[in-house]
């Protein structure tokens, strides 16, 4: 009795938050095209993306900064993509953090590091984005709105964050999300450590790489890095990080390649 309750509220506020932020077409069609990666082959699933869309942008606030306007296609933009990796696992993954900044330009952050010799030594980092545990999630604008054209590196910076935001949802950036029943964390551990360790080889041999180099820093970032490359940039993920590619299948309930049009799968390689 109690869950069919639960169920029917949460239908119903589901329900308004849908009519308070409904996409016009218009917009959506010119967002999918901007951005490819985000269409689906399954009509079930392109309206499903489209429907988280809709609850992310009722449940999240946006704050832009430096001058940079708020407009519903920026606004869109973001949360698709962002909708775009918990279309399977559910939008209440992202419950844990409200708030998204984006800036009109790179966020430089002064950093500070330890040697091995326990000298610390201070730098500034450019950003393109970063998350926090708890929030706020920040972008970069220009990142986000060059993603159409940056897939094929298998660069987005949003589904770089939103990865991270699903690797701390146990308070911990370790390349570990919260594991379905079916994946047992020795076995996601696994296959990400073995992969990590030959990527960060690969990348010390300086060979080219379908992932970003980035990724060679810290296990939790080549999580991220290979989220990304996974969703928009799947088949060279898949030729070069098979087992990986598989065990995100699983994770993220997704096989990005199926979506892809027929004449990219066509061509040879």
């Amino acid at each position: 009795m109690l869950d069919r309750l639960w169920r029917g509220w949460r239908s119903a506020r589901d329900d308004a938050a849908l009519r308070r932020r409904a996409i016009p077409d218009d917009l959506w069609k010119r967002t999918l095209v901007r951005y490819p990666f985000l269409q689906r082959r399954n009509p079930a699933a392109a309206t499903e993306l489209r429907r988280l869309t809709s609850l992310f942008l009722d449940r999240k606030e946006f704050d832009c900064t430096g001058g940079l306007k708020l407009t519903d296609a920026l606004a869109v933009s973001i949360a698709a993509q962002a909708a775009l990796p918990v279309l399977r696992l559910g939008l209440e993954r992202y419950d844990g953090f409200v708030g998204l900044v984006v800036h009109p330009e790179a966020v430089v952050a002064r950093r500070s590091e330890a040697d091995d010799d326990g000298v610390v030594h201070e730098y500034d980092e450019p950003l393109a984005g970063e998350a926090m545990d708890g929030g706020p999630v920040m972008l970069v604008w220009p990142d986000v709105r060059r993603a159409g054209q940056s897939a094929p590196q298998g660069y987005n910076v949003v589904i770089h964050e939103f990865a991270h935001v699903l690797d701390m949802a146990d308070g911990l950036a370790d390349g570990v999300p919260l594991l379905p029943p079916g994946i047992a964390r020795d076995d996601w551990c696994t296959t990400l450590d073995r992969e990590y360790e030959a990527f960060v080889a690969r990348v010390e041999r300086e060979e080219d790489t379908a992932l970003d180099p980035y990724g060679a820093s810290a296990v939790e970032e080549f999580f991220a890095v290979a989220s990304e490359s996974f969703f928009v940039d799947p088949l060279r993920m898949r030729a070069e990080h098979a087992a990986l590619y598989a065990l995100f299948t699983r994770f993220y309930g997704q096989d990005p390649v199926s979506d892809l049009p027929e004449k990219v799968l066509l061509k040879p390689s």
